[in-house]
């Protein structure tokens, strides 16, 4: 049977870059893990193994370490566009080229009171210890003409310990699962959002402020809604940054459920009045919604593994 080459790319996955931006004595760190993905005019490597058109994927790391120099990291979102410029503007056999980018957040350590022997306390600028609570994403695209920027975060663990409920649901011969009048709630938020900053003549969000209000938005939603289900709190936290964030047009959240199940402490003559819990790991309820903007067309992949 004959065949035919399909949707095809090739670039330099999970290259790992920190950029330290000394301002005198104090320091500041980005952390990224770099991922760089090209299309175009590549028939004939994968027909004959010609690589006249090949730009290595050796070279597309090196642009990484060296664009980390030559333009800094001002934010993930801003270093994806200036590498996914140049890639699609400086080889003519490339004609889409698409970067994600992980970043790890770190935290300036405090310094005690008491001066060190060697450095005043004043003085320590240059310590961080890695934060914990979330890694910030992004995945640009260009194709000469046109950006489509998707950003979000995974990892961001949360938990409301009252002010849940769960009742009222479908209940079936296999149903065991008893009604919940307060609950704990409880998830670990993928979140991916939007932009509609898609050429160059429109104003360019503030990357870096649009993440920080997002994140905001999202958590106070969390924390503020009586959740009756884990859709409504989702529902509510997209609804919020949609509402509060004009630069972003389409959110999409995958919740897993982490479900928190009373002990049984009866056994023991004790009562449990919401007290204690077992965390149960799995399985878990997997809850996956898009939110957005009336009038816009959904464009986040419905899977978010394929971001």
């Amino acid at each position: 049977m004959p065949t035919i080459l399909g949707q095809n790319q090739y670039g330099k996955a999970e290259n790992r870059v920190v950029k330290i931006t000394r301002d005198g004595a104090t320091h500041h760190i980005k952390d990224l893990n770099v991922s760089v993905a090209l299309s175009g005019d590549m028939d004939e490597v994968h027909y004959s193994g010609s690589n006249a058109n090949v730009l290595p994927t050796d070279t597309t790391k090196n642009t990484v370490y060296a664009f980390a120099k030559e333009h800094g990291i001002e934010s993930a979102e801003q270093f994806g566009i200036h590498l996914a410029r140049h890639f699609v503007t400086s080889q003519a056999p490339i004609h889409r080229a698409r970067i994600r980018i992980e970043e790890y957040a770190w935290e300036r350590i405090e310094a005690s009171d008491v001066n060190s022997q060697f450095i005043g306390a004043d003085e320590v600028k240059h310590s961080f210890v890695r934060k914990g609570q979330e890694t910030r994403l992004t995945q640009i695209t260009y194709d000469g003409s046109s950006w489509e920027v998707v950003s979000g975060l995974k990892d961001l663990v949360v938990m409301n310990s009252t002010n849940s409920e769960f009742w009222g649901y479908v209940k079936d011969k296999y149903t065991t699962l008893k009604e919940a009048y307060d609950r704990i709630l409880a998830t670990e938020v993928s979140g991916r959002w939007r932009f509609n900053w898609t050429d160059d003549e429109q104003r360019m969000p503030n990357w870096e402020k649009s993440y920080e209000q997002v994140k905001k938005h999202m958590l106070q939603a969390f924390a503020e809604t009586y959740s009756l289900s884990l859709q409504q709190t989702l529902y509510q936290m997209g609804s919020r940054i949609i509402n509060h964030r004009s630069e972003i047009d389409e959110v999409r959240f995958s919740l897993p459920n982490k479900h928190h199940f009373l002990v049984d402490l009866e056994p023991f003559g004790l009562k449990n009045d919401n007290e204690v819990y077992y965390a149960a790991d799995r399985p878990y309820g997997l809850i996956e919604a898009t939110i957005l903007r009336d009038g816009c067309e959904p464009r986040i992949p419905e899977d978010l593994t394929n971001l």
